[in-house]
């Protein structure tokens, strides 16, 4: 045997091993399907609510009153015609709740009314089901198909047609039989009914699948505006090692006749700080995407507040109206809590042009004794804003940078129609060492 029939032998065992396996698992499908009395309601609907309950109800107690006339032309005014016709109208109610039961009931009372009619009926008269015993077990084969699986719903079709083949091959006396006609309708009930839930649960899922698109999509916006803001922090670190490696070489310069063990000790430091340098540079390269931006751009230094007249200026030259002022003890910050801050108005100008096109935007900046607010805020808009292209990165951005720093940051609509972002992000005066 070649090769090629090996492959192709081997795909057809396994497609055939599936199958086989598929096949085991709808005996045990029907059985769960078929042998509960749990309660499954049925839906309501989208559009009209319980509007579909109130007609199925309305269609069963006609139904019932002409099977209850029916049962009277055949048996009088007998008490086991009254029952029967009130218990096949009662099902019909019974499987808005529990359909298998209902399904179930209905066809035994089909074969108890073939029975009982078997002797009394007119041979003229259609038998083992009457035209409103037809009717009501449509309606209840509708509701159990648009709850239960296809297989289940196949399994209890073949039963009613069956149990119908059964009672004529019992019967005693000869009769109109409408077995055939009476499954045209409940196959049509069965297929209805499971078209219709196939619909629903084919919009379910897609609702669902939507919504975990919509998560994901803001899970990786998330992700996406993390590594940036890791980024970003590596510049400012690198930066600090690097100045702690300098300084460990140059400090023996600057005493005279320093000691051996003065000498290890600053030679270990400039060691682990080259070494930290080196960790960090792999790490970025872990960090770094394929749009990322390259060349000098990549290695620019990271802004900070003294750049926000700067970046004012730049929003204005744009058409954009902004007021910007500061308030309280101006003062050197710590290089992470400059760059948040500065990204944060940033982003915050780029979302007033981008939705609030024409609005006057003023952005404040208040130095407290141990926190910085940045507060932006914009009017209501003068003329529409574009459609937005899918989730920004912007407000979870500026989440991330004021978590990160300990602070916190609060957005919201502001009662003349515009948009207000206050971050408050903790910032204690950066020492010598930090300005280095």
């Amino acid at each position: 045997m070649s090769k090629v029939d090996l492959v192709i032998e081997g795909a057809w065992d396994g497609r055939g091993r599936q199958l086989a396996a598929a096949l085991r698992g709808v005996p045990r499908a029907v059985r769960e399907g078929l042998l509960t009395v749990a309660r499954d309601p049925l839906p309501r609907s989208a559009w009209t609510g319980r509007l579909p309950h109130f007609h199925v109800l309305l269609l069963a107690v006609l139904l019932g009153w002409a099977n209850v006339h029916s049962f009277a032309r055949v048996l009088g005014t007998s008490a086991l015609g009254l029952l029967l016709a009130a218990l096949q109208t009662g099902v019909v109610a019974l499987a808005l709740s529990r359909p298998v039961l209902a399904w179930w009931l209905s066809t035994a009372l089909l074969c108890a009314v073939a029975v009982v009619r078997d002797d009394v009926l007119d041979p003229n008269v259609i038998w083992p089901w009457s035209i409103e015993g037809i009717a009501l077990h449509t309606l209840v084969l509708l509701l159990l198909a648009l709850r239960v699986r296809l297989w289940v719903t196949a399994v209890a079709l073949g039963t009613t047609i069956l149990t119908g083949v059964v009672n004529t091959v019992l019967a005693t006396h000869p009769h109109n039989q409408v077995v055939e006609r009476g499954a045209v309708y409940f196959a049509a009930a069965a297929v209805l009914g499971a078209a219709l839930r196939f619909s629903r649960v084919s919009r379910t899922r897609l609702v669902e699948q939507e919504q975990l698109t919509t998560e994901e999509r803001a899970r990786r916006t998330l992700l996406e505006e993390r590594q940036r803001i890791a980024r970003e922090l590596h510049d400012v670190v690198a930066h600090h090692m690097s100045v702690i490696s300098i300084q460990a070489q140059v400090a023996p310069h600057l005493v005279k006749d320093p000691s051996d063990e003065l000498k290890e000790n600053l030679a270990g430091i400039r060691q682990n700080a080259v070494e930290a340098l080196t960790e960090l540079r792999r790490v970025l390269g872990v960090l770094r995407s394929e749009d990322d931006p390259a060349g000098a751009a990549r290695h620019a230094p990271q802004p900070g507040l003294d750049r926000l007249d700067e970046l004012v200026a730049n929003v204005r030259g744009a058409g954009q109206a902004v007021e910007f002022d500061r308030s309280g003890t101006v003062r050197p910050l710590g290089p992470g809590v400059e760059l948040s801050a500065f990204r944060i108005v940033q982003e915050a100008l780029s979302n007033a042009m981008r939705h609030a096109p024409g609005s006057d935007v003023r952005v404040a900046l208040t130095y407290g004794t141990a926190a910085l607010t940045v507060r932006v805020v914009n009017t209501a808009p003068a003329r529409p804003a574009p459609p937005s292209r899918g989730v920004g990165h912007g407000l979870p951005g500026m989440r991330e940078r004021a978590s990160m720093l300990g602070g916190e940051l609060a957005d919201g609509p502001t009662p003349e129609g515009g948009y207000e972002i206050v971050a408050e992000l903790p910032a204690p005066t950066a020492t010598k060492d930090d300005d280095a």
